[in-house]
């Protein structure tokens, strides 16, 4: 969202930092992928930034977009997002036969590496970021996801915090 989530800062005594906003209710959905391609350690990170709240429609075409990307069978691992159960049986349904799908544990987020993700970029990197629109919002958003796509150790580290066996 373009309001800024505030977080403790160090400044000198005497002069603590103040940030200017105003009331702005503008927002940006992000879709993300952790990958991991089965015959090596290698890890991926795939997204999409969206203008409106994601739907199923969004979904299947991102799951078809990193399949396309991957261009092999794919385990899609995903929590029970309504949409994302919509997507996948209606991805099954179109007899998708390089997708399998397994679900995480209902109320088990920290069983899944792209809450991390997201953990990671809204309350550390993007943490008291004061964007100036949404452009401004979109292009920090995609600056931030570019390198963490470029960093293996942190997209390990995605995992490792997730406690999935690799």
């Amino acid at each position: 969202m373009l309001q800024p989530l505030r977080r403790r800062v160090w400044a000198p005594t005497g002069q603590t930092p103040l940030q200017r906003v105003w009331d702005r209710r503008d927002r940006l959905t992000t879709l993300a992928a952790v990958t991991r391609a089965p015959w090596a350690l290698r890890l991926g990170l795939y997204y999409e930034l969206l203008d409106h709240n994601a739907r199923t429609e969004d979904f299947i075409r991102f799951v078809r977009e990193v399949h396309g990307h991957l261009r092999r069978a794919v385990i899609l691992v995903w929590d029970r997002l309504s949409a994302h159960r919509s997507a996948a049986r209606q991805l099954l349904e179109d007899g998708t036969s390089w997708l399998q799908v397994e679900w995480l544990p209902p109320y088990a987020p920290d069983l899944d590496p792209v809450e991390d993700v997201w953990n990671q970029t809204k309350y550390g990197t993007l943490a008291n970021v004061i964007p100036e629109d949404i452009h401004d919002l979109r292009s920090e958003l995609d600056h931030v996801l570019n390198t963490f796509r470029h960093e293996p150790n942190r997209l390990h580290s995605f995992f490792d915090a997730a406690h999935l066996v690799l």
